[in-house]
């Protein structure tokens, strides 16, 4: 509603300095003042025109105001300070919108758009820093279907990288086992309840350590033993790549397990293996040529290479391009950049080849598909997307500003505007945490603020533990509670450790190193994803106790005469209420336009927090008014809709009881 009232208002403003000054202006300053006393919505644009009209902001100001007359929601304007326009609402009116739900839906883009995350090497088990990457991806998936694209979710699979290539080193050569020994592990480790991904871990850390572990001599055989077997498995047909073939799937399995218990599903993977096979790069290298956006070096540090010029290089005539970024290299292996622009031309339908599609792992509501040399013959499509987001540490910016690069070099200009890198910063773990999860941590690192994990050196969360860590840690809060059956105290601590875990991830800003903690994220208070989730339950039990549904109060409230409740002192923070709950367009759309899924973790912690102090001022249950009782009523039934909406979006369950 918020943002249907922000429109209206831009569009009359500027159909105003249209016709009073012959002025046309897209972007018009918006702004939700910070005290009510200054109404709901607020513009400086006559400070913005003073020069150009070359009068007093104020002057301006008293024009445009006595030029807007009436509009539907508001119930008037006026000039404050110097110069600002503050516009108040028809508070009535409008909060019969927001009870009936009018205005808070964003009309359906008909966008379809592509969303790759998590995309974990699978060579080992997932950690607490894939969780930032999926998460991330996945909430702000909900929120491009909450604004009706339709969406596709892709998690990328590099089944024949160096990770995988260095596990599968530790298979054949630290423990000597071969394909059928390896299967046969695979099938024992399953039998008694043991994980592959987590044996993995282990593995993969003294394999790394095992390459530095020798003289000199070993270690460079080592190395070359390393790249080696990389080679087998990039080239395929032989008994090092089957073994890398079943090790990744088995341990891609487990990840996509680890994924859902966090509500966390995806619609395709598309993995290296097929992108190599099926020649994906051979079509993207002739059209790269074709478009001169690679060229062939022949002088210089770069020389038999073909390389391509970085973004916003300045490289003078008749000069070798030192810094050009090489896409083959000269002895005519292909760079990870090569490939990802090939894949990315995929992406948006123009590399005029496609994958195999082949069903691999069953949700409860869809199939999710993994590429293939030859898939089914009947399979859902993917690719051909009008946007792209992928969501992709920070470290990989050069690599991604570089296929940008190159699309808009081919001539795909409106591609390049619409890809995304949804880049964020890592996830470390605070030292106490390190200590909870039984680290040895030196004072040094004690003293720190935070302590990077390591998959090489062993070090950090397995995903799944933390999870189970965080639910036990739940269940006992739950126990002294709650007497109810063991399943749905089980329910009940499972959504709240999810709901916390998510949260916490959300909450800080993309560009924000986030330090785990336990007992930060399980908090009940402050700005934690137990503290909104209780405000659902407050809100369910004024309901219960009340004998009545949010629903049956809505429809009654549409009847009575409530005016009077939203005027004078004591209704302001009401008011502010009904306020931060009819923000929900308002919020999506900021997320999206800036690919921020923390101005709506901000948003659902702000609503929680608001209708607490509402629930504290105000006797709802005790009041003896029917009429200002329903009102009480509908306004928790408005924060309820809202906070339940904002969670889900946020990919929390709202638990009946905590």
């Amino acid at each position: 509603m918020y943002l249907e009232l922000q429109k209206r208002l831009g569009e009359r403003l500027r159909a105003v300095l249209q016709e009073k000054y012959n002025l046309q202006l897209e972007n018009l300053p918006l702004e939700i003042p910070p005290d009510l006393q200054f109404g709901e919505l607020a513009t400086p644009i006559a400070f913005e025109l003073a020069r150009k009209l070359r009068k007093a902001p104020k002057i301006i100001a008293q024009e445009i105001v006595a030029a807007l007359g009436t509009l539907d929601g508001f119930s008037g304007f006026e000039v404050a300070g110097a110069g600002y326009i503050n516009a108040r609402l028809d508070r009535a009116t409008d909060a019969r919108m927001i009870a009936s739900g009018a205005g808070l839906e964003l009309a359906p883009s008909g966008l379809h758009s592509l969303v790759e995350h998590t995309s974990i090497n699978p060579n080992k088990a997932a950690h607490v820093g894939h969780l930032r990457n999926a998460i991330l991806g996945d909430t702000f998936v909900r929120l491009l279907r909450a604004a009706g694209q339709k969406v596709d979710v892709q998690n990328y699979i590099d089944n024949t990288g160096v990770q995988v290539a260095d596990v599968v080193v530790g298979f054949q050569h630290l423990e000597g086992l071969s394909l059928t020994a390896v299967r046969l592990l695979i099938d024992e480790l399953k039998n008694i309840g043991e994980r592959i991904d987590y044996y993995c871990w282990d593995l993969y850390a003294r394999t790394s350590q095992w390459y530095e572990q020798g003289n000199e001599d070993e270690n460079a055989a080592r190395k070359k033993l390393r790249y080696a077997t990389l080679h087998e498995i990039e080239r395929g047909g032989n008994e090092t790549a089957e073994v890398a073939e079943l090790i990744s799937t088995a341990v891609l399995r487990r990840h996509l397990e680890t994924m859902l218990r966090l509500g966390i599903e995806y619609d395709f993977l598309p993995r290296e293996s097929e992108i190599l096979h099926l020649k994906f790069w051979e079509a993207a290298f002739e059209k790269l040529k074709q478009t001169k956006v690679l060229y062939f070096e022949t002088e210089g540090k770069n020389k038999g290479c073909w390389v391509m010029t970085r973004p916003g290089a300045e490289i003078a005539d008749g000069e070798t391009n030192e810094d050009a970024k090489v896409i083959v290299r000269s002895n005519g292996t292909v760079t990870y950049v090569g490939k990802d622009i090939a894949y990315h031309l995929w992406k948006f339908g123009l590399l005029g080849k496609d994958f195999g599609y082949k069903p691999f792992f069953t949700y409860p509501k869809h199939e999710c598909c993994i590429s293939a040399e030859k898939g089914d013959e009947h399979h859902p499509h993917f690719g051909g997307a009008q946007a792209i987001y992928n969501v992709i540490d920070a470290r990989q910016s050069d690599p991604q500003a570089n296929v940008i690069q190159a699309l808009r070099g081919m001539g795909h200009t409106d591609q390049a505007d619409r890809y995304t890198h949804f880049s964020y910063e890592m996830v470390a773990l605070t030292p106490r945490c390190a200590v909870e999860l039984g680290y040895d941590i030196s004072e040094e690192d004690m003293a720190r603020p935070y302590i990077e994990v390591s998959g090489r050196k062993g070090f950090g969360v397995k995903a799944d533990d933390l999870i189970d860590k965080l639910i036990a840690a739940t269940r006992a809060e739950v126990d002294a509670r709650q007497t109810g059956p063991e399943a749905g105290r089980e329910r009940i601590a499972s959504q709240i450790a999810i709901g916390a875990l998510r949260y916490f991830m959300l909450k800080f800003t993309r560009n924000s190193v986030i330090a785990f903690d336990f007992k930060d994220a399980l908090s009940f208070e402050g700005e934690t994803g137990p503290y909104v989730q209780y405000a659902v339950v407050r809100a369910r039990n004024i309901f219960r106790k009340a004998g009545t549904t949010p629903d049956a109060v809505l429809a009654e409230f549409a009847s009575i005469d409530f005016a009077a409740y939203l005027e004078g002192e004591t209704s302001q923070d009401i008011w502010a209420l009904w306020l931060r709950a009819a923000r929900r367009t308002l919020v999506l759309e900021q997320c999206i336009t800036t690919s921020e899924p923390a101005y709506l973790a901000k948003h659902a912690f702000q609503l929680a927090q608001e209708f607490n102090n509402f629930y504290h001022r105000h006797h709802i249950l005790t009041e003896e008014d029917p009429a200002r009782k329903t009102f009480l009523l509908a306004t928790a039934a408005v924060a309820l809709r809202e906070l339940v909406t904002a969670l889900s979006w946020l990919g929390i369950e709202s638990p009946e009881a905590m």
